[in-house]
């Protein structure tokens, strides 16, 4: 068997464990060194850290402090590595943990974390998603079910000192743009809150107050929500940093394409298991400035889909120019419409989009003014028949049963 090489308990802080941390910076040491060729099993708490329960208030979304965010496992050391290299990373498996058989889908509040429809949704919301081996459905949404495909949110590998600086120059340019913005532009250094896994003294405090926050994804990899990046996957990282210095963290049990409602997905604790490899020199022989990933080949099977266009026109009526971020959110607002239509408030269906393997994709880019995009919904994730006829829809839920909502402060 695997040896377990980054435990966590989550009846603890994260802070209490050094093999956690939750910023980005060179001089994270290593938790752990592996060889190329090792195979190990890594543990995570889910990404805030046991601030989420499972209860049907919202209020520990809204008041969750998202400065502390994302905990990551890691940093992992692969003998060997150095900058230039790829560090090939196969997951072999990932999964819960036996005692923490669920997770949970949220909605930030406008005025902290705010999301992708938050003009829509400002208050924070949140849903209880149970497990049952690969099903997954929720108290606050009935009439759905579906199975995951387990992934991490969150993996990458460390990035170098002249990376980091330009992070922090490039992202805090943006920021100044509209610094009274909210939500913020960019998450910028916060030393606070910051957790630097085995850094002590002053080197610690340096560090925590310059350290990259694990929000965006970035040049090696990090929060990229990349849903197909599960069981059997093979991804190439960018090596910057010797040793790698591979992190992991904020696991989803379930996600739609987009992640759309930001404390996105099914959040939860368990494990993944890795192997690593290095490919040496490899960002310049194959020219790699991001990561690159072969798609896991076991995948919820989901043949029919209704599938909702959006184009670059805003929900006020304004003209876009091929504006696609514009075009998935007219994508999105139009499914969550739609299933309304079936008894389900515009919260459960934002949170159906969120959580269950819908697809987005980007379907047209040269046809001036308008970008089309698309999202896909599986239809045989419902419990009943979502399509349109000419009978028009049937009413299945009654409104009794909703999301929680936070109260206002």
């Amino acid at each position: 068997m695997a040896e377990t090489i980054i435990k966590v308990n989550l009846k603890e802080s994260p802070y209490d464990n050094d093999m956690i941390h939750n910023r980005w910076h060179p001089d994270i040491p290593m938790a752990s060194m592996v060889k190329p060729g090792d195979d190990f099993i890594i543990e995570c708490v889910d990404w805030t850290g046991g601030q989420i329960q499972n209860d049907d208030s919202a209020d520990d979304v809204r008041d969750v402090d998202l400065s502390q965010v994302h905990f990551l496992s890691g940093p992992v050391g692969v003998e060997g590595a150095e900058p230039g290299d790829l560090l090939v990373v196969d997951i072999l498996d990932i999964g819960t943990f036996d005692d923490s058989q669920w997770g949970f889908n949220g909605f930030f509040s406008k005025q902290n974390g705010g999301g992708f429809l938050t003009e829509h949704f400002p208050q924070a919301q949140k849903s209880i998603w149970d497990f049952k081996g690969m099903f997954t459905s929720s108290r606050h949404i009935p009439g759905v079910e579906f199975a995951g495909l387990i992934h991490p949110g969150l993996i990458g590998c460390l990035p170098s000192k002249d990376m980091l600086e330009e992070w922090n120059t490039r992202e805090k340019a943006l920021y100044d743009t509209e610094p009274d913005r909210t939500p913020e532009l960019a998450t910028l250094p916060y030393a606070e809150t910051a957790h630097m896994g085995r850094m002590t003294g002053e080197a610690r405090d340096v560090a925590a107050a310059e350290g990259a926050r694990t929000v965006p994804p970035r040049e090696h990899g990090g929060n990229c929500d990349i849903k197909d990046l599960s069981r059997g996957s093979k991804v190439y990282f960018p090596v910057y940093v010797k040793g790698a210095g591979l992190s992991v963290g904020d696991l989803h049990f379930s996600q739609g394409d987009g992640e759309i409602t930001f404390c996105g997905a099914i959040e939860m604790a368990g494990w993944i298991h890795m192997r690593v490899s290095l490919v040496k020199e490899g960002m310049e022989k194959y020219g790699i400035k991001n990561p690159i990933f072969k798609p896991s080949p076991i995948t919820p099977k989901y043949d029919d889909y209704l599938i909702f266009e959006g184009i670059s026109v805003d929900e006020g009526g304004k003209q876009h120019y091929l504006d696609v971020h514009i075009a998935y959110r007219q994508a999105c607002l139009n499914a969550i419409k739609y299933l309304t239509k079936f008894g389900y408030s515009d919260a459960q269906a934002y949170a159906i989009l969120g959580c269950a393997p819908v697809q987005g994709h980007i379907s047209g880019v040269v046809d001036i003014p308008n970008a089309c995009a698309t999202l896909w919904l599986p239809t045989d994730i419902f419990e009943f028949d979502v399509q349109p006829n000419a009978d028009g829809p049937e009413i299945h839920l009654d409104g009794s049963v909703d999301i929680p909502l936070s109260a206002d402060k």
